[in-house]
């Protein structure tokens, strides 16, 4: 810095001033700190003051006392890492961080907790490019460009001896922790009632939310790194019935993405945004199912787990195996498709595939393929399982489907019924209308699919026992209170975010082989209690495919009292 403003000013000192602005590491910590309080931490403000009278003096000292914390915290959090030569490094990517995040949690709605961290962290190219608009850019060129023209100008100088500066240093860094503690116990009554009953505003501070979040992945991804994934279900085997198998058998799970049972026409929604799928009598439709989580992240990995959200372990989830893991063991003929960013480890070590490398004609513009890619090949297959006489398959088709912002871009133009459509990736510039037209016509077309793949497997259906099963992995805010997409914290989240359609259909080839009572399950499905989970996917996969281990849970298979006569 020191020498540009030589260069610009021939080295007076008096006009060197001008040019740069002289600050110790400590005096630049805390003026950037205050800058984040007051540009950053509006939602968290309004969150943690939201039920308390603006006229009453203990709301001001309440607001005093946590931004005194807010203002420690920060200073402590980056004070940690920032000496005379990183100083201004850290503090330039965060300003670009703290602005991309703030546009984020204040367009869409998020909280950036270690979950939404890890999603964000796994997003595709594809992804991240359908979130950047020229408002996103407007808003980090004020609330990060124009900071970094003013650090730029600022000269970090060194007052002190490296030995002092240590002291000084590490005086600050107390003082902060000391602040923070004081500013709490201030008000501790109130604030632990606030932090007890509102765990998740935690992750509104901003930068220390993302600060902490990408520190707890990092921290959780090098030790599930440091070890493999433990077993799961080493005495799984196949049943009776499958080793008794004749024919060939295929069951298809479809992977829904971003579907939400408020919307889903076969749940009472007052569009008809299923009506294909209606049209299949022997079709049966689950009333809402609850999610595992509000994101891929989360619930994918959940739905092939055991344990599921009643007993939820995230550590032991990431590091087990799968479902498709113990179904292989058996003997099952395990294969993922993906039309999205992966099997997020679900798949791991088995044979899976992307859409996009099979390029479907009219189906893939380069960046993106349509779902109906997941089934371009299905006949050849079917042909390939006939081949394998008594062989049992598992064909996971892991979907675009509604997939936010850009719900547009989803469906073919032949499915925009539902007009006018938002035909923008920002859907800050369209209607709630257009919004939930554009979504809605994607759901048509999740609608097209399905009802194709079930027509393909009907057809083939006396040479191979087909079956089919749909479930979306989370749900989606549409504006309802302001919120938009998914990924709010489960705790908090709404149910238009928790709440997924589910299908099942089977051929009776199927029903009658697996010894199931088809009726019997339709009803068993129809029953509002209890409520079906995505819990009940891994041990109802493993009823219907016939697969025995200690790991089954019979009170969690959907068909589990729907056995025929001669297979109880």
């Amino acid at each position: 810095m020191t020498a540009f403003a030589h260069s610009r000013t021939s080295g007076s000192p008096s006009s060197r001033r001008r040019f740069t602005l002289a600050l110790s590491v400590e005096q630049l910590l805390l003026i950037s700190s205050l800058f984040w309080l007051f540009s950053a931490n509006r939602l968290f403000f309004a969150a943690a003051l939201k039920d308390r009278v603006a006229g009453d003096a203990s709301s001001w000292s309440f607001g005093l006392a946590i931004g005194v914390m807010v203002l420690a915290l920060h200073v402590l959090l980056v004070g940690l890492v920032a000496h005379r030569w990183t100083i201004k490094p850290v503090l330039a990517v965060l300003l670009i961080g703290t602005a991309c995040s703030t546009f984020y949690m204040q367009t869409y709605g998020v909280y950036l907790d270690p979950t939404m961290l890890r999603n964000t962290l796994r997003t595709d190219p594809a992804e991240a490019s359908e979130l950047l608009s020229l408002r996103m850019a407007g808003h980090v060129l004020l609330w990060a460009g124009l900071p970094l023209l003013a650090l730029w100008r600022v000269e970090v100088v060194r007052r002190r001896s490296w030995q002092r500066a240590l002291l000084v240093r590490l005086g600050v860094l107390l003082l902060a922790l000391a602040t923070a503690v004081a500013a709490i116990m201030s008000v501790f009554q109130p604030f632990s009632s606030l932090m007890r009953n509102n765990k998740e505003i935690r992750y509104l501070i901003t930068p220390a939310n993302y600060i902490w979040s990408l520190g707890a992945v990092i921290a959780q991804d090098l030790k599930g790194a440091a070890k493999p994934r433990q077993p799961l279900g080493l005495d799984a085997k196949p049943g009776a019935q499958m080793s008794a198998r004749a024919k060939p058998l295929v069951l298809v799970l479809v992977v829904g993405e971003t579907a939400r049972a408020a919307n889903w026409g076969l749940n009472g929604y007052a569009r008809q945004t299923t009506p294909q799928l209606a049209q299949l009598p022997e079709l049966i439709s689950l009333p809402p199912v609850e999610a595992c989580g509000t994101n891929t992240e989360t619930s994918l990995p959940c739905m092939f787990a055991p344990i599921g959200r009643r007993d939820y372990d995230e550590a032991r989830i990431r590091g087990s195996e799968s479902l498709l893991h113990l179904l292989a063991r058996a003997g099952v003929q395990v294969q993922w498709r993906d039309n999205q960013s992966g099997c997020k480890g679900v798949c791991e070590g088995l044979p899976n595939d992307f859409v996009s490398e099979q390029n479907a004609p009219g189906l893939c513009d380069g960046k993106r393929c349509l779902d109906e890619g997941l089934i371009a090949d299905l006949d050849a297959r079917l042909s390939a399982a006939k081949s394998q006489s008594a062989s049992t398959h598992l064909w996971v088709m892991h979907q675009l489907g509604n997939h936010g912002p850009s719900y547009f871009r989803r469906y073919p133009e032949a499915f925009e019924r539902f007009k006018p459509a938002c035909q923008k990736d920002d859907l800050r510039l369209c209607s709630k209308e257009e919004i939930v037209n554009a979504y809605d016509n994607a759901l048509l077309y999740t609608d097209h699919v399905l009802a194709e793949l079930i027509k393909k497997l009907k057809a083939r259906s006396d040479e191979v026992d087909t079956a089919l099963i749909y479930v979306s992995d989370h749900g989606e805010s549409l504006g309802e209170n302001g919120l938009f997409l998914h990924g709010i914290p489960y705790a908090i989240a709404p149910s238009q975010q928790t709440q997924v359609p589910m299908l099942m259909w089977a051929s009776s080839g199927f029903g009658a082989n697996a010894g199931l009572d088809m009726a019997c399950v339709r009803q068993r499905a129809l029953q509002p209690q209890p409520p079906t989970r995505h819990d009940h996917l891994f041990h109802t996969m493993m009823g219907l495919l016939d697969v025995h281990s200690s790991v089954f849970a019979p009170d969690w298979n959907l068909a589990q009292n729907c056995k025929t006569g001669a297979a109880k």
